[in-house]
């Protein structure tokens, strides 16, 4: 069970760093309410609502291993300078996880581990792969997520709206899917473990860390 301690949190720290990120460059692109918020800190009792800011993302990781920061901090747009920096604002978040990413990396490209197998390498790995899938789900342009977030300021008005409204819906019938559908979820991992290979990262110990967090199984 140490393994599932250390990465949760970890995970939580870096749903922190996320979330960060987006208020970073809000502030930066014209919103400085969100220093007012409390949104510049990495004190995860400042990002919105308990639910969706760190219990749900831990949900999502515990059931799927899905990496899935949760949707806390909220930017008033109307303050932000243009749409570059909107999508700015949208990116700023899996920013942050490529960030850790390559922080988490390093460790294991310099052989820093007295233990190179031992439960603190492999928990980090499972970290490490979660920034990236966290990063690849983040990007896709569902309602809800980042990815959506960057491209909705350049849809038509009624698609935009729509989607908007019915955003809530669409993202849970989606997780649905993906949680039940076998393949869909496999092609996704496979993508993930093919960037993990292209930076070097420890295959072997990444597939340790997924069996010892997920020690119920």
């Amino acid at each position: 069970m140490d393994c599932f301690f250390i990465v949760m949190a970890g995970w939580v720290f870096t749903v922190c760093l996320h979330e960060y990120g987006h208020a970073f460059v809000a502030w930066h692109g014209g919103d400085k309410s969100v220093a007012e918020k409390g949104y510049l800190t990495l004190n995860p009792l400042h990002y919105g609502h308990p639910l969706t800011s760190l219990i749900l993302p831990m949900v999502y990781l515990a059931v799927g291993g899905i990496g899935l920061p949760g949707g806390a901090v909220y930017i008033d747009e109307s303050r932000i300078r243009s749409k570059a920096w909107l999508a700015a604002v949208s990116l700023a978040g899996p920013a942050m996880n490529a960030l850790a990413a390559l922080l988490l990396l390093i460790p294991f490209k310099l052989h820093m581990f007295s233990e190179p197998d031992g439960v603190l390498a492999y928990s980090l790995a499972f970290l490490l792969a979660l920034q990236i899938s966290a990063i690849l789900f983040n990007l896709l342009p569902i309602p809800s997520l980042d990815g959506f977030n960057f491209v909705r300021h350049w849809l038509p008005g009624p698609a935009r709206e729509w989607l908007v409204q019915n955003g809530n819906i669409i993202f849970l019938v989606f997780i649905m899917v993906f949680l039940m559908d076998d393949m869909m979820a496999d092609k996704f991992y496979e993508v993930v473990f093919w960037i993990l290979d292209v930076m070097g990262a420890p295959l072997d110990l990444v597939s340790a860390g997924w069996r010892a967090f997920h020690f119920w199984r």
